[in-house]
């Protein structure tokens, strides 16, 4: 989510490198029916599928097996959808909290973003129980996306120079909330004035190190490396390339994916191993991108929500997922 269009829709409204989806106790939804596939890998896997009526995604996770998960910025609840059929169901997770951006990970856990709600919650892919929940932030807060590595979900905040981390255990055990860390951005990070929106999505650099955070106010937008021990931020030499409308972001390799929603496309970069360098390889536009937000793939394809963000959101406003080739 990014900019005051996309937040004042919040508002009015009422407001890891690893995934996992597993079957559980989920209620149907049965207006999500799969759209006609199209040539690719697999072949006959629809492209396009509707999302519950009101629902308004905003996050993606998939994996590791075919499966969509999406967050709603209406509530709690998650939402599953097979790739292979288009179809899912609703999984409730017993809260009103928003659902922003969300990641999920080998042990059938979702890490997701409360936005306004401050919280950051780990919810049981197969029950909807919550497993945690960590309040962060101050009173303006907007919890916005989150990253997996190894050791830690990290998570953004749009309104605050800082992201928080949950340190996981070796064996992805979830800390206590007295081991939350709040991580000040420094160096050369910029932030909006008076609590304006400035960061949204994050990934990892490619070599693992360091994060790479979006900052849609800096410089026209910009991609800042933060090293997560400090705070230290450095912003990443793009040339030319500006991210103004960035959202979502996703690594795979040494490409990076970063979806500018308002401008209804995905810019890919190269970057070096560091996170220090990148340049633009290619802009993924499609006539159904409807202002998407975030982006996750699996094969060779990129799998998109649209949170169409230029409509009041109302409960019979019609939502989809599209697919694009990667």
């Amino acid at each position: 989510m990014t900019g005051p269009l996309a937040r004042r829709r919040v508002l009015r409204a009422g407001a890891v490198l690893g995934a996992a989806a597993a079957a559980g106790t989920l209620g149907p939804v049965h207006r999500a029916a799969a759209a006609p596939g199209a040539p690719g890998e697999p072949a006959r896997w629809p492209t396009r599928f509707a999302l519950p009526d009101g629902f308004r995604p905003e996050g993606i996770a998939i994996g590791p097996g075919p499966y969509a998960w999406f967050g709603s910025l209406g509530g709690g609840s998650l939402y599953r959808a097979s790739l292979a059929t288009g179809h899912g169901t609703l999984l409730h997770t017993g809260t009103d909290a928003m659902s922003v951006g969300l990641k999920t990970d080998r042990h059938g856990r979702a890490f997701i973003a409360g936005g306004a709600s401050r919280r950051l919650r780990v919810v049981d892919t197969r029950s909807g129980r919550i497993l945690a929940t960590y309040e962060v932030g101050a009173a303006a807060t907007f919890v916005n996306d989150v990253v997996l590595t190894p050791g830690a979900a990290w998570f953004t905040d749009s309104t605050h120079a800082q992201v928080y981390g949950l340190p996981l255990g070796p064996r992805g055990e979830l800390p206590p909330a007295r081991d939350v860390v709040t991580l000040r951005l420094t160096g050369e990070w910029a932030e909006a004035p008076d609590g304006g929106f400035t960061s949204n999505g994050i990934a990892t650099t490619p070599d693992g190190r360091a994060l790479l955070v979006v900052n849609v106010h800096q410089d026209g937008g910009s991609l800042l490396r933060v090293d997560p021990r400090t705070g230290d931020a450095r912003r990443v030499d793009l040339g030319t390339t500006r991210l103004p409308d960035g959202d979502g972001a996703l690594l795979l390799g040494r490409t990076l994916y970063v979806v500018q929603q308002k401008q209804n496309a995905v810019d890919v970069l190269h970057l070096d191993a560091g996170g220090r360098r990148g340049s633009a390889v290619r802009r993924i536009t499609d006539p159904r991108f409807r202002i998407p937000t975030t982006v996750a793939a699996y094969g060779d394809r990129l799998y998109l929500p649209n949170a169409r963000f230029d409509v009041d959101p109302t409960p019979t406003t019609q939502y989809d997922a599209v697919a694009v080739p990667r």
